[in-house]
C-alpha cells in the first residue's frame, strides 16, 4: 500500500469519525447535525436546529430542552403570516411512528436559547440536554456554524 494510499485512508476514517460524532441515539430516537448559528456580541437569544427521527413504531414527543449557554430555552415554531414572522413556544413536539423533524431556520421548529451566557461564535460547541416523553434524556454537543450555516474551519496548529 502507498503513502498516498494510507494517507487517503487515514483521512477519510478522520471524516467518517467527525461525521458520526454529529449524531445520537436514544432508543428509537435518531438526532443529526445538532447546530446553532454564530451571534453578534450583545445579541440576548438565538436559534438551535437539529433533525429528529422516530425509528419506532410508537409515537414519542421532546418535552424539554435545557442548556447552561442560555438562562432559559424553548421548543418554538416560526411561520410566515403575509410579510409578518410569527413565532411562539409550543412546548412540545409529537413525533410519529416513522416520523422526522427537521429543526431548520425559516418556517417550522427550532430551539429558542434565551438569555444566552455568551456570545456564540462560529467553531465553538455547547451542550443541549433533549427530554423525550417515552425515551428519556439524551446530551448532544451543538456545533456553533457561521451566519450562512457553515462550519468554521479548525484552526490550524503547527
Amino acid at each position: 500500500m502507498s503513502l498516498r494510499s494510507v494517507s487517503l485512508f487515514f483521512c477519510a476514517l478522520a471524516f467518517s469519525v467527525s461525521a458520526h460524532a454529529h449524531e445520537y441515539t436514544l432508543g428509537a430516537i435518531h438526532i443529526s447535525h445538532p447546530y446553532a448559528r454564530a451571534t453578534v456580541p450583545g445579541q440576548p437569544s438565538g436559534g438551535a436546529f437539529l433533525r429528529i427521527e422516530n425509528t419506532g413504531k410508537e409515537g414519542d414527543k421532546l418535552i424539554g430542552v435545557s442548556s447552561p449557554a442560555a438562562k432559559s430555552t424553548e421548543i418554538h415554531s416560526m411561520a410566515m403570516d403575509g410579510d409578518v414572522m410569527k413565532m411562539r413556544e409550543v412546548g412540545e413536539i409529537a413525533l410519529a411512528p416513522a416520523a422526522t423533524v427537521d429543526m431548520k431556520p425559516g418556517n417550522g421548529y427550532h430551539i429558542m436559547l434565551i438569555g444566552l451566557t455568551q456570545q456564540l461564535k462560529a467553531g465553538d460547541k455547547f451542550p443541549l440536554t433533549l427530554t423525550f416523553q417515552k425515551a428519556g434524556k439524551i446530551d448532544v454537543s451543538v456545533q456553533v456554524t457561521d451566519i450562512s450555516g457553515k462550519a468554521a474551519e479548525p484552526a490550524h496548529q503547527h
